[in-house]
């Protein structure tokens, strides 16, 4: 690793349960969720350049503007350096007197996949860059700049376990759940999210609506072990119904013994939570043959660990 640069480890998410409450007048969804960070991860590296630009060892992602890493980085360049002109509100920069980075993405992270790839990425991007950058934060500035690139990003400056509300961008961290014998499924098809959630014809709600409905749901996430019990992912029909081998891929880690399996975000990751290690490593042998499925043995991750990978202080 050349001198003067650093790594930080980009982890992905699951989805234990999602319910899609309603369409909001913004043209959005409120949604409720719990988002779980686990093992599985990414890689990026940061080191000092005079110019944003990016490599990843995926050729077939593109490291110009079209990747969020690159965004993400002009985007918090600009929040942070960039001036507001007095008389119009005008926002330039002076190319001399902005920092660069080179960026490096070892991307492992099934995408599209469901398991917020990009959006963790994005969040590592606006951690890496204040650490070479000397920018020092106020805390609720990340979540809310990283908003604005996608809606898992602000849950990746939390971490753990935690509620998602709203888009998914309202985060209240509850207790941990911890599981050391996760098996996520990443059949080889791109899920639509935007087509996902057309595909749910949701309901247009009244704000008080939505409002009660959270109220309720989040009180009843609260308690995650309880939770489960009940939880389900609002897309799984429509998106089973549109490509049923992921469907395919629930069924077997249920018949493999999961003792849950759910469907992350609009897919096409399935995961499976089970008892025990030899279990899950049973499941992963007897999923071997299925060439076209990507299988990562993971555990999941707590607030305090994830925020101790990360060096986050803010």
């Amino acid at each position: 690793m050349p001198e003067n640069s650093f790594s930080l480890p980009s982890f992905a998410k699951i989805n234990l349960g999602l319910r899609v409450i309603g369409k909001r007048s913004d043209d959005y969804h409120d949604i409720i969720t719990i988002f779980q960070t686990v093992t599985l991860q990414d890689t990026i590296i940061f080191e000092p350049s005079n110019k944003i630009e990016m490599t990843c060892s995926d050729p077939s992602l593109p490291c110009d503007y079209r990747n969020i890493v690159v965004r993400a980085a002009q985007k918090l360049r600009a929040h942070s350096f960039a001036r507001r002109l007095p008389f119009n509100g005008e926002i330039i920069e002076d190319p001399q007197s902005l920092p660069g980075a080179k960026m490096h993405l070892e991307k492992r992270i099934p995408s599209p996949g469901g398991l917020g790839g990009g959006s963790s990425n994005a969040a590592v991007v606006f951690i890496g860059l204040s650490r070479l950058w000397n920018i020092e934060m106020e805390p609720r500035t990340p979540a809310g700049v990283g908003a604005i690139l996608g809606s898992d990003v602000p849950f990746f400056f939390t971490g753990g376990t935690a509620i998602g509300t709203g888009r998914g961008t309202d985060i209240t961290p509850i207790d941990d759940f911890r599981s050391e014998n996760v098996l996520i499924v990443a059949p080889d098809i791109a899920v639509s999210t935007a087509e996902a959630y057309d595909a749910l014809n949701a309901p247009s709600l009244t704000t008080d609506e939505a409002n009660r409905i959270l109220g309720v749901c989040r009180s009843e996430a609260e308690s995650v072990d309880s939770y489960l019990e009940t939880a389900s992912n609002d897309f799984e029909n429509t998106v089973f119904a549109a490509h049923p081998e992921i469907g395919k891929v629930k069924q077997r880690l249920l018949e493999l013994g999961a003792s849950k399996a759910f469907m992350s975000g609009s897919g096409a990751s399935v995961f499976g939570i089970f008892d025990t290690k030899e279990t899950r490593q049973a499941a992963q042998k007897a999923l071997d043959n299925e060439v076209n499925w990507r299988k990562f043995a993971v555990a999941t991750i707590s607030r305090d660990e994830y925020r101790e990978a990360l060096g986050i202080t803010f």
